[in-house]
């Protein structure tokens, strides 16, 4: 355990490596992967659909983490039709999860209900002034996601060099540095930049254990960091998704409506039922699916283990070869 930080302290996890909850892929399965590897591992619990399933899931991500701690991300969202998110909080207290990941809206009536039970809150962020206000709620972690990040990267462009820096002059809590990140030399930049360790998304979806068919994995590792897609921004609601067929389509629809463009002008596109389908089909062209700007750092699609391995070996040497070669000793004469 080369690594000793507040986030390895306070979650007890072996490694600053935290998997955040996912639409889709994040699953029971790929989150006891990142656990057992000495990371944390998150399972999305809306992915579940009824409460019934959420249970068993839960049941099955504690089963599948052998004693190794684990979370649960709860993402509340305006909806005309939304989840049934207190049922979700009941069972993820019923069920003593030991650690949520809150995103979205204002989190303060989960963080409250969380902590109150004993339960370790984490929650996503995208600016300095709302990391402030989670941070004023009593949340434990703020996971600081930079402009690099896949899915919604909010409305303020700021990349992580900037905004973790930021988290460090303004932050007293512990932060993680989210977004963009997929390789140790990162690892050890985060933890420069006031960081206490990272959180990865794209980076676990490019691994054997992940849900998502060979052909879309395949398509990651031929992308570079700019075969991505900022998509809806004119809704200010941007998401940031691959480069692919349908992708291109709404970024042209959205660039040809100008002040006009509608959600309804590309729902046909962006539908999460087109999104799944084409999962099933194993077409990387035939939906949306998101990915962060890190998609360009992936070159091959190891197990999860090795992920966190190599990250942690990677970033070791930076510190203790690289950055340590750099400094100079003073004479004493």
């Amino acid at each position: 355990m080369p690594f000793k930080t507040r986030i390895t302290d306070l979650l007890s996890i072996q490694h600053p490596i935290i998997m955040g909850g996912m639409t889709g892929v994040g699953t029971a399965q790929l989150a006891a992967a990142v656990s057992l590897a000495g990371g944390l591992g998150i399972m999305a619990i809306h992915n579940s659909g009824k409460p019934e399933q959420a249970q068993k899931d839960v049941q099955l991500l504690k089963k599948l983490c052998k004693g190794k701690p684990f979370g649960v991300n709860l993402t509340i969202l305006p909806s005309f039709d939304p989840p049934p998110y207190d049922e979700y909080a009941r069972i993820i207290i019923e069920e003593q999860v030991p650690i949520v990941e809150t995103a979205g809206s204002n989190p303060k009536k989960w963080i409250e209900l969380f902590k109150s039970k004993g339960i370790i809150t984490i929650h996503k962020c995208v600016s300095i002034r709302h990391a402030l206000k989670a941070q004023a709620t009593g949340v434990d972690i703020i996971s600081l996601d930079g402009f690099e990040c896949a899915g919604h990267p909010g409305e303020e462009d700021i990349g992580n060099f900037v905004l973790q820096a930021r988290g460090c002059q303004e932050l007293s809590v512990p932060y993680v540095c989210s977004g963009g990140v997929a390789s140790g030399v990162q690892l050890a930049a985060a933890l420069a930049l006031g960081a206490d360790g990272v959180n990865c998304g794209t980076l676990f979806c490019a691994t054997q254990e992940c849900n998502w068919p060979q052909s879309f994995k395949d398509r990651m590792v031929e992308s570079k960091e700019t075969d991505t897609v900022l998509m809806l921004r004119r809704l200010n609601n941007t998401c940031r998704v691959i480069r692919n067929v349908v992708s291109a389509e709404v970024e042209e629809i959205e660039s040809e409506k100008g002040e006009e463009f509608q959600i309804s002008d590309v729902m046909h596109l962006v539908s999460g039922k087109r999104g799944r389908e084409a999962e099933a089909k194993g077409d990387p062209d035939g939906g949306i699916w998101s990915a962060g700007q890190s998609v360009g750092l992936i070159k091959d699609i190891p197990t999860v283990k090795k992920v966190v391995d190599d990250m942690v070996t990677e970033a070791e040497s930076v510190v203790r070869t690289r950055l340590n070669s750099l400094l100079v000793v003073q004479s004493r004469l």
